[in-house]
């Protein structure tokens, strides 16, 4: 049997006690080691479930699948996902090869970004499509996703933005060389995102286009969601250009067309300092 075991979002104990009798039980446990991160390293996971683990890293899970699930059909292999396994689409895939195979699967579920967002007021059941943004280079700089946050806003629902993660990312030097180096990681705060939506904004304006979102627009950052350390901040996009929510992993919502009055009452909590959400502009509102 596969087994994919979704980790949470805070430390080694969020896993499920379901989830922690199949990792002590399996043959070989692989954990996932590029979509997301926890807020403790392998170590303490190791220490925690009392076995081994086996780094996954992006190259293995997409190319070289075959060697995770080499013997699946005999025995028992564990596949850890930080949050819940579907948070990416890459885990499905791994569930396709399994089956074309003719190994059984089975899926422990377990809290992910794409519900836990709840904890800042906002209701998941008015969010739209969820976006993610991307480190910008010199020559690479997307803009496509801004039509799904404009999408949302018109028809009044809120965007949750998954922020860029580069492990194990190669310079273009070392790739076109063929050089195993890698880059150290990075991870993009609500800082750098909220830079490049600014920019976004500006361009469109210089275009003669009406953007979705302005400097006003109310939005929300949110970091290391899940852990004890967890810290929410609500406030203008101008706002998240500046506010410091530490340490990573770094998630931002922009809000849609309407907000709800407890909505706004829980905003309220997590406001920047020195400003009141109540008192900010209608676009600030997200009306």
């Amino acid at each position: 049997m596969l087994y994919l075991i979704g980790l949470g979002l805070g430390d080694a104990k969020d896993i499920t006690v379901k989830g922690l009798e199949v990792v002590r039980r399996c043959s070989r446990v692989y954990l996932e080691a590029y979509t997301s991160i926890l807020t403790v390293g392998k170590e303490a996971l190791e220490e925690f479930y009392g076995r081994k683990l086996i780094l996954a890293d992006r190259e293995e899970v997409e190319q070289e699948a075959d060697n995770i699930l080499k013997d699946a059909d005999i025995s028992d292999v564990g596949f850890l996902v930080v949050g819940d396994p579907f948070g990416a689409t890459t885990h499905s895939d791994l569930v396709l090869r399994a089956t074309k195979l003719g190994i059984p699967y089975r899926v422990i579920h377990n809290a992910s970004i794409m519900n836990a967002v709840g904890c800042c007021g906002l209701q998941l059941y008015k969010f739209g499509e969820t976006v993610s943004i991307v480190f910008w280079t010199d020559t690479w700089r997307p803009e496509s996703f801004f039509d799904k946050v404009k999408k949302n806003r018109q028809n009044g629902m809120h965007t949750l933005c998954l922020l860029d993660i580069k492990v194990k990312e190669q310079s273009l030097e070392n790739l076109m060389k063929g050089r195993k180096i890698y880059e150290p990681p990075r991870y993009m705060s609500v800082n750098q995102a909220a830079q490049q939506l600014m920019e976004i904004v500006q361009n469109q304006r210089i275009r003669g286009e009406e953007p979705a979102i302005t400097e006003e627009t109310l939005c929300v950052g949110l970091a290391r969601v899940g852990a004890e350390d967890q810290k929410i901040a609500a406030g203008t996009l101008q706002q998240m250009c500046t506010v410091d929510l530490g340490e990573p992993l770094h998630s931002l919502i922009i809000t849609g067309g309407s907000i709800h009055p407890l909505e706004m009452e829980m905003l309220n909590l997590f406001s920047v300092p020195k400003n009141s959400l109540e008192s900010q502009s209608n676009d600030g509102l997200g009306t």
